[in-house]
């Protein structure tokens, strides 16, 4: 089920999402958080194991992440934060709790901005706290040497354990399946763009949980709150949340009672399935850690943190708008990535005094051939060989007349491809633009030669001939022949008869 599903109930979506930040080392002590290729229980500690009597120390980077993502998404800071103990018996939490915030978190009361049907919307968010990640369970189907055919077994990788995780939740403000999923990807656009994590959800370190619950238009007592879990892409997202606005619905219609609880997403077949019953706060017994003091967070620490915040991208896009006269579709596509917007302004900023002039020229590039060709090599814009100032260069090259637009096409690729200077490449090669009369009146008097047909329509009265012909005259010339020049000599040949 991918479209959006008719239902004669208003939705209600609140999202819980999990971002795991980029700090070297763990939540409360020195172990590398960067694990993700490194064998099984090889990042860990007696700290991040659990071991009775260890002194967790608090990570200020992850504080400080925290507090920056807060400021992106529009939250107050307050004062005075601290950390809790939420008890739990999972089998990847070895101390029997997490050590996570509940009452007064690092930050409170913000929003962020996504776009919908209707226009713009603001959706908030509750709170952003930090606390530790777990380990990670693995499941495998039994074999022989491993406790016989048929019988599964689980292991438990420690490495994540103790990682340093943030959890953004938002309120309840979203209607359906595409407003959650635009949240997400605004969401994981400001994460990158802050640099506070890879917010990447096929390798784990953006998670999601969504709460759902349907209700009458127009009442406002909330339905009984579901929650989904184990969606490891954005259109897993929609699409468990669509078969839950589906299956929620025709309960309703029936006259049945929805259980308050926590299901799964199974991909494979579309569906969610019910997992347990959904906790309150309270079943999870909070109260303060011992082991680490309260944070009290100065005016003037938020100002140094909010000093390192970059320009968001909302900010950036109508930045672009209206410094570099770019439309709203292009600069959008430009500041889709952080890097694909410093990109380019490091090329318009090259282009020195020209760079106001060829802004736009500059942005078509990169959101068409340019964009054409990283995907095609499953390339990332940093990893691009071809520089900005390389990109001016091109641009520069094309708008002063020196070359056309097709010698302007072989020289990108081959300057794509080996990160050569387009000038050198033009030079070399004796691309510059032929703008001498008389070069395209022999060119044009040999294709009219060769081309007996084209010219017999053309004055026949198929004025569209002449196009055929221009062709044939940019490949006698290499694609060397100023365009309007070509045209205009074989019109004159032509018409001489």
């Amino acid at each position: 089920m991918t479209a959006a599903t008719e239902v004669a109930y208003e939705v209600v979506i609140g999202l819980e999402v999990h971002a795991q930040l980029l700090t070297h080392s763990k939540m409360f002590c020195g172990c590398s958080a960067e694990y993700a290729h490194a064998a099984p229980n090889s990042h860990v500690c007696p700290i991040c194991m659990g071991m009775p009597g260890v002194l967790p120390v608090i990570n200020r980077q992850a504080v400080e992440y925290t507090i920056m993502t807060g400021l992106a998404l529009h939250c107050s800071v307050p004062e005075h934060s601290k950390f809790d103990r939420k008890n739990y018996p999972y089998p990847d939490l070895m101390k029997g709790y997490q050590i996570s915030q509940y009452d007064m978190p690092l930050c409170l009361n913000g929003y962020l901005t996504i776009s919908t049907e209707a226009g713009e919307k603001r959706p908030g968010i509750t709170r952003v706290h930090l606390e530790e990640d777990t380990a990670t369970s693995k499941h495998f189907d039994g074999a022989a040497g491993t406790g016989g055919e048929g019988d599964g077994y689980s292991l438990i990788d420690v490495n994540r354990a103790g990682c340093a995780l943030m959890e953004i939740v938002g309120e309840p403000d979203l209607r359906s399946s595409e407003e959650a999923r635009q949240y997400l990807i605004k969401l994981q656009q400001i994460l990158r763009y802050i640099g506070v994590s890879k917010a990447n959800m096929e390798e784990g370190n953006f998670r999601c949980d969504a709460n759902i619950s349907l209700r009458r238009f127009g009442d406002p007592q909330l339905g009984a709150k579901v929650e989904i879990k184990n969606m490891n892409s954005f259109r897993s997202v929609a699409r468990a949340l669509e078969y839950e606005i589906k299956r929620q619905s025709q309960m309703l219609d029936r006259g049945e009672r929805i259980a308050q609880e926590t299901r799964g997403w199974v991909d494979d077949q579309a569906r969610t399935v019910s997992q347990r019953s959904k906790e309150f706060a309270h079943d999870y017994r909070y109260f303060p850690e011992p082991d680490l003091p309260p944070l009290n967070i100065t005016a003037a620490e938020v100002a140094t943190i909010r000093a390192k915040l970059p320009e968001l991208p909302d900010a950036r896009r109508a930045r672009f708008e209206q410094q570099y006269g770019l439309h709203a579709y292009d600069a959008e596509l430009l500041t889709e990535t952080r890097a694909r917007a410093d990109y380019y302004e490091a090329a318009v900023q090259a282009a020195g005094a020209n760079g106001a002039a060829h802004a736009r020229a500059i942005a078509n590039w990169l959101n068409g051939d340019f964009a054409r060709l990283l995907h095609a090599g499953g390339i990332e814009i940093a990893d691009a060989k071809l520089t900005p100032q390389q990109l001016a260069e091109l641009v520069d090259l094309i708008e002063s007349g020196t070359i056309t637009g097709k010698a302007a096409k072989d020289v990108f690729e081959e300057a794509f491809a080996e990160g050569r200077s387009p000038r050198a490449i033009v030079e070399a090669k004796g691309l510059t633009r032929i703008s001498d009369a008389g070069a395209i009146d022999a060119a044009a008097r040999r294709v009219i030669e060769a081309n007996a047909k084209a010219v017999a329509d053309y004055r026949s009265g198929k004025a569209a001939a002449i196009n055929a012909l221009k062709g044939r005259l940019m490949g006698e010339t290499k694609g060397r022949a100023d365009p309007a020049l070509a045209e205009a000599t074989l019109k004159r040949l032509l018409d001489e008869g």
